[in-house]
């Protein structure tokens, strides 16, 4: 790739009316800046064309930049081309002072994904077994995910520095869901427990006008007024008072594929959110081909996260009948189904356990994915068929999950995004 730097020429009449190039008078000092920003992109292999050189921190930054994208993608230990040694080489040692140095050269963001691309692209899994290099690393979900796919190979020594990121990651994102969650979700179940003889303070006006209006009355005036009318209320209905009794079964049905490893670190946490409501009565369960039930782990979301064990193959139709199984109240149970839809059980009986559980008055929802990234690889006919029944299919983000339950509880139109744009 060759970058050419934009030109920008200019010109001018000078006093005896010829044509002057300004660009040929005068150095813009932008053009070192640009060249500068180009030759950071372009790296290495493109320096003869910028005719920059860099030095002090760039030169830095740029280094850490090579070690993980140069050198045409080889694997640790090889040598890039463009006249310069990169890589990270195989050795824990030189992966601790890249991510040292990545940490103080970048904002947390761009540390997060770097590491990301380093994991996937020069195979360093095994390095986050070693307590040290966990020690030095920017936890996030993604690594998290990481982890938990390592967790049955991990040595006792290293588990207690993995649990130590783990816990830090998921109380970060407890702090930032849980408010919102328990806000929206109490609101939710006050609003569908409607009570026919409510006190008046508890009277919801407008649902209680709108079912009597049957009962309009219109009073004539007296001594030439205007006549008026009035609504007789037959029936008041009113919010439902706040109470300790469960008011809703929510049941989390989590695909714990490897694909899904953001899903299940989000839903794990929202699990734990939901189980301390007192008026909800919360169910996990994470599944492959086999189906684990979590719920007595869920006051610790990171004990739930350590008792999945991401891959293998997947059997949503034994995951839902489970599920189903554990059903008691069906008018009063959400089933959120967390999946990409890859099944490998018996297609057939998983959309007959969908139907037969709408039918029974169950809310059940669809998520193909529950993380910031949007819809990952997911089958298509599956989530088609889905829809069809009245479950459609689509990716939610975190931010967005308060408000799909609060609307499954209601049972109101859930809230999907770019509703057209879905299967």
């Amino acid at each position: 790739m060759t970058a050419h730097a934009p030109q920008h020429a200019t010109q001018d009449d000078d006093e005896t009316g010829e044509t002057v190039d300004t660009e040929t008078t005068r150095a813009r000092p932008a053009d070192g800046e640009r060249m500068r920003r180009w030759r950071m992109v372009l790296g290495a292999d493109s320096a003869e064309s910028t005719g920059c050189t860099l030095t002090g921190q760039d030169a830095a930054m740029d280094g850490a930049l090579d070690a993980l994208y140069g050198g045409g993608g080889k694997k640790p230990g090889g040598r890039g081309g463009g006249g310069r040694s990169a890589g990270l080489g195989a050795s824990a040692p030189s992966v601790a002072r890249w991510l040292g140095d990545i940490r103080t050269y970048f904002p947390s963001s761009v540390v997060q994904v770097m590491q990301r691309d380093a994991i996937d692209r020069l195979g360093l899994s095994a390095l986050l077994l070693e307590p040290e290099m966990l020690e030095a690393v920017e936890a996030d979900v993604h690594l998290v995910g990481t982890l938990l796919s390592l967790n049955k190979a991990m040595p006792e020594t290293t588990k207690e520095t993995a649990r130590a990121a783990v816990r830090k990651v998921v109380d970060d994102l407890e702090k930032r869901l849980e408010s919102r969650t328990r806000a929206t979700l109490t609101g939710a179940l006050d609003r569908s427990a409607r009570i026919s003889r409510p006190r008046h303070r508890d009277i919801d006006w407008d649902r209680t006008i709108r079912a009597n209006l049957k009962n309009y009355l219109t009073i004539p005036g007296a001594d030439g007024e205007e006549a008026t009318g009035t609504v007789v209320p037959e029936r008041l209905i009113g919010y439902g008072r706040a109470s300790q009794s469960v008011k809703k079964d929510v049941i989390l049905c989590i695909d714990q594929s490897g694909s899904m490893a953001a899903s299940v670190v989000y839903a794990s946490v929202f699990g734990a959110v939901l189980a301390s409501m007192r008026t909800l009565a919360t169910r996990l369960v994470v599944f492959d081909t086999a189906v684990v039930d979590l719920t007595d782990q869920l006051d610790d979301p990171v004990d739930v996260l350590f008792g999945t064990q991401l891959g293998g193959g997947t059997d949503i139709n034994r995951a839902l009948a489970y599920c189903q199984s554990k059903i008691t109240r069906p008018a009063d149970t959400v089933v959120v189904l967390i999946s990409d839809l890859y099944e490998g059980g018996i297609r057939d009986e998983m959309l007959k356990r969908v139907a037969a559980m709408k039918a029974s008055g169950v809310q059940f929802v669809t998520l193909l994915a529950l993380s910031d990234e949007g819809a990952p690889a997911y089958d298509h006919e599956h989530a088609a068929a889905l829809g069809a029944l009245g479950a459609p299919a689509f990716a939610c983000t975190p931010d967005l999950f308060p408000d799909i339950m609060a609307a499954a509880i209601e049972k109101r139109p859930l809230p999907i995004p770019d509703k057209e744009a879905q299967p």
